[in-house]
């Protein structure tokens, strides 16, 4: 425990939590990405997908607190390097490396704010049922939900706006992460764009399609 603190409070330590919980949120979110999308061959497949989850009892509750976890010890590590970066840095982002200058690179953190607002907006939405006022929420009827909840106009937006910013997010986090473990060999530096592109047009453009498929008619209960 005490190695673990101390590789904690090292800034390699915080990059390499940061690059774990990173993989274990995005094998998350591919598979929540595919059990989402299931509903336009059948809103059914998301009902039997929920039932299934709650098949789990109180485990699930022990993954949704883990995942919890996760998504805070990320939120931890990202907020004390951008601190130590700021407190080291000594040139501007137009001398720093051509990647590191990238619009998604230098909309990490407002990204990742807006995303830590959205997963608390999710959850009151589509877990609780208690936003937005006046929601039709039926427990059980999880395709249906989604589909009656992206009715509302400022709510698909506002879902349409975070999975933009997931997929940003996605991009330079994934790239991030090949660095961090020392997967950045110049034969390899093509295949790990190619991989975190590929990766945040994926899972952001798979939820990105349900609020747009119900602006544009597509999804409707």
């Amino acid at each position: 425990m005490n190695r673990l603190l101390a590789l904690w409070d090292t800034t390699v330590g915080k990059k390499v939590a940061m690059a774990v919980t990173g993989i274990a949120m995005v094998l998350f979110l591919v598979s929540h990405m595919i059990s989402n999308v299931l509903i336009y061959t059948n809103p059914q497949h998301l009902d039997d997908y929920g039932a299934w989850l709650r098949s789990f009892g109180p485990l699930l509750w022990v993954a949704r607190g883990g995942l919890l976890t996760l998504v805070i010890i990320h939120i931890v590590a990202a907020r004390q390097l951008t601190v130590r970066a700021h407190s080291a840095r000594t040139a501007a982002y137009s001398e720093l490396d051509l990647e590191v200058a990238t619009y998604a690179a230098r909309t990490m953190r407002w990204g990742g704010v807006l995303l830590v607002v959205f997963i608390a907006f999710h959850l009151l939405h589509f877990t609780l049922g208690l936003l937005p006022p006046g929601f039709d929420f039926r427990p059980g009827e999880a395709g249906r939900n989604v589909m009656v909840g992206m009715q509302t106009t400022w709510v698909a937006v506002f879902y349409a706006v975070a999975m933009v910013s997931l997929g940003a997010h996605f991009w330079h986090g994934i790239w991030s992460t090949f660095q961090t473990l020392g997967l950045n060999h110049p034969a390899w530096n093509r295949s790990r764009k190619v991989i975190a592109i590929g990766l945040a047009i994926l899972v952001a453009g798979g939820f990105l399609s349900i609020p747009l498929g119900a602006m544009l008619g597509f999804l409707h209960p």
